[in-house]
């Protein structure tokens, strides 16, 4: 793809506004460990939740998108789409909560609501798993799909391009860490926002309109026997089995970035760097709505074109840069790149932060040099962020599918995210069940997916064949490749069963946590009582009303599924159920706003 002059200015100039921001709030980000990893407390929720967007908006994204639509059709976005569920728990159950923990990260609660060698130990142990191989995989699928994006577009080798937009990402990060990171995802998200929009619209011209695409979707179905254009898998179809899985177990019982039960990670950094608890909730409110419901629609027709003219691309995942290149005019290119540029960066420079944060507050400081300055913390934060970076660039090179990776960390984590919900509000929950969960959910799951199953397995059904005919998928699939979605589904169903059983097996195994820690959790952090009479005694009071939270989540979940369905029937020309869905999620706003300013913001009591 050739680029003129202007476009090349377009790109410079893009990359210069995003370290100018970097060096701008230099001097402040330098003032306190606070301020550099969660911006002091003092962000308000529409720059928070903006944030929490445009990380999520990465430039692997689209790509992803495409790939599933090649394989499963519209509805194979059930794979993410299922999380809103989990998401909206985190907006009305667990953002308070966070916010008023007062932590500096997410592992840092280990020791807030645990005691002794095991909370240190909880501690310690995932904030070096979070912060060196999961994030080194989340930031390695970035990197893949920055590089596809480069290769196709500007013949430039992967590790070349990985390096290059990892240098200026790391730039700015180091510089001024997440003051930067949140101000230049602002600017990267109306801009990539902006570009995959136009992107659709030229995608769709070239295919004769939104009737011309049906048409030819409709002549790649009748020749494929598939439905690309089902929002939801038809109940003969070989995806539904996984689209249960995703809707009744994943979504809850997985812990993966970004959708965390109970959140954490990135979403949890930006709760604790939001004002108030007002803000917080408000942060994560606007995420998960714009997240689901705003964004996906432009990614999915441009993905949809790409099987209409390429139906049988060597990397399906590739050809939404090929759509791109194809049918985009010459005048938008550099602003494309741009936007892709931004897509990555902004997922990119969030990563790299929190691993770093994980480093430093977690290990470092804990463990390693307790008694030192802010100054010396803040410099030793921006070595950490380098460190971070260097290695996740080496993993980069062994990795060859995006979405491999995103299935493989959601398998890893099954069965986990149960205990990280429970923690909040069961005050028998200890630091061992957080410990044997991640435990039991990686070893089971990479057991799972390994030939070494099905020879188990095999050894199991001739004690009783009947008692374990359940696993034969085993024995079929020899591993449960995750790639697969039959595979995939039993992967997630039986790491759950395990990974449960386990954990529960420990904590009552186990002795509880000591009176006086788990008085001071519940008075600090303030969950509901139900799970805490124990502790809080019979007669106490909470300010968190399970009831209603549980009503604002099912409408905060309606709202986020009539909207994305109703923009969906809209475009497909469906009208009348298009605006029948968009008014069923104006009615779940108003019930929402309705009971947050009856019960209170600050309050949210019964």
């Amino acid at each position: 793809m050739k680029l003129t002059l202007l476009d090349w200015a377009v790109v410079v100039a893009y990359f210069v506004v995003n370290l100018g921001i970097g060096f701008y709030y230099f001097r402040r980000a330098s003032g306190s460990v606070s301020e550099f990893f969660i911006s002091g407390r003092s962000v308000p929720w529409w720059l928070a939740g903006t944030s929490m967007v445009a990380t999520t908006f990465a430039a692997d994204t689209p790509l992803v998108v495409t790939g599933i639509v090649y394989r499963n059709g519209i509805a194979g976005n059930w794979l993410w789409w299922a999380y809103a569920l989990s998401g909206m728990l985190t907006v009305f159950f667990f953002a308070r909560l966070w916010r008023r923990a007062g932590v500096l990260t997410d592992m840092e609660l280990a020791e807030l609501r645990y005691s002794g060698k095991p909370a240190a130990f909880l501690r310690c142990f995932r904030a070096l798993y979070l912060a060196l191989p999961v994030n080194t995989i989340i930031i390695g699928w970035v990197n893949l799909a920055m590089a596809t994006i480069l290769q196709l577009t500007l013949g430039i080798s992967k590790m070349s391009a990985v390096m290059f937009c990892l240098g200026l990402t790391v730039a700015y990060t180091v510089v001024s860490g997440l003051w930067a990171v949140l101000w230049t995802d602002l600017l990267q998200f109306v801009l990539k926002m902006g570009m995959v929009i136009v992107l659709a619209i030229f995608a769709l011209q070239a295919v004769g309109g939104i009737h011309g695409l049906m048409a030819r979707l409709a002549e790649h179905d009748a020749v494929a026997h598939t439905n690309t254009l089902a929002f939801v898998p038809d109940k003969s179809s070989s995806l539904y089995l996984i689209f249960l899985t995703y809707l009744t177990l994943t979504w809850w019982a997985s812990w993966y970035p970004g959708a965390e039960p109970g959140g954490g990670g990135y979403i949890a950094q930006r709760i604790f760097c939001a004002k108030d608890e007002r803000h917080s909730l408000g942060a994560t409110l606007w995420f998960n709505v714009a997240h689901y419901a705003l964004r996906p629609w432009p990614w999915i027709l441009t993905a949809l074109v790409a099987v209409a003219l390429i139906p049988h691309p060597a990397n399906p995942e590739g050809a939404y840069v090929q759509i791109m290149i194809d049918h985009l005019p010459a005048s938008l290119r550099g602003l494309m790149l741009a936007g892709f540029a931004a897509a990555y960066m902004s997922t990119i420079g969030t990563q790299i932060n929190l691993g770093a944060s994980y480093l430093l507050n977690d290990v470092y400081r804990r463990f390693l040099v307790r008694d030192g300055n802010e100054r010396h913390y803040v410099n030793a934060s921006r070595w950490l962020t380098i460190l971070v970076t260097v290695i996740a660039a080496v993993a980069t090179y062994y990795m060859s599918s995006i979405q491999g990776a995103w299935r493989f960390l959601i398998s890893l984590g099954a069965g986990a995210g149960l205990v990280f919900m429970l923690r909040w509000f069961w005050w028998r929950v200890n630091a061992w069940s957080e410990v044997s969960a991640m435990c039991a959910a990686a070893l089971s799951s990479l057991f799972l997916q390994s030939p070494l199953a099905s020879g188990a397995v095999r050894v199991l059904q001739g004690f009783d064949p009947m008692l374990f005919s359940t696993l034969d998928p085993l024995v079929t699939h020899k591993s449960l490749d995750a790639s697969d979605p039959h595979a995939f589904a039993w992967l997630v169903l039986l790491t759950t069963a395990f990974t449960t059983i386990t954990w529960l097996a420990v904590t009552f195994l186990t002795p509880p946590e000591p009176q006086s820690k788990l008085r001071e959790f519940y008075e600090r952090v303030r969950p509901a009582t139900l799970g805490w009479k124990p502790i809080a005694g019979a007669d106490a009071t909470s300010s968190q009303s399970l009831l209603w939270s549980a009503a604002d989540w099912i409408a905060g979940c309606a709202l986020i599924y009539c909207a994305l369905f109703g923009i969906g029937k809209l475009i497909f020309g469906d009208w009348v159920l298009g605006v029948e869905l968009l008014l069923g999620a104006v009615v779940c706003v108003i019930f929402i706003f309705w009971d947050l300013n009856r019960r209170g913001w600050e309050t949210l009591s019964s």
